[in-house]
């Protein structure tokens, strides 16, 4: 699942991060930010209607994402294993 997907205030861990062909630059940027794999990430507050902007704390910082860019990231659940 993506992270404009999940439910708010529970831990999942960051699987990678997926951009559209010739995006690199994004892919880069999310990565520099601190969205690697293993990273521990929190969906912390959506937009109105869930649009966006969303705010993410991945580590020990805190992030505010359009909905387009949590979409490229890949996160995998830590509250139902």
């Amino acid at each position: 699942m993506n992270l404009d997907q999940v439910d708010l205030n529970w831990p999942y861990r960051v699987s990678g991060v997926i951009v559209p062909k010739g995006a690199s630059q994004i892919k880069g940027q999310l990565e520099d930010i601190g969205f690697l794999p293993g990273e521990q990430v929190t969906l912390l507050r959506k937009g109105l209607l869930g649009k966006g902007p969303f705010m993410v704390r991945v580590g020990a910082s805190t992030f505010a994402l359009r909905k387009s860019e949590a979409s490229m990231i890949e996160v995998e659940s830590e509250h139902n294993a």
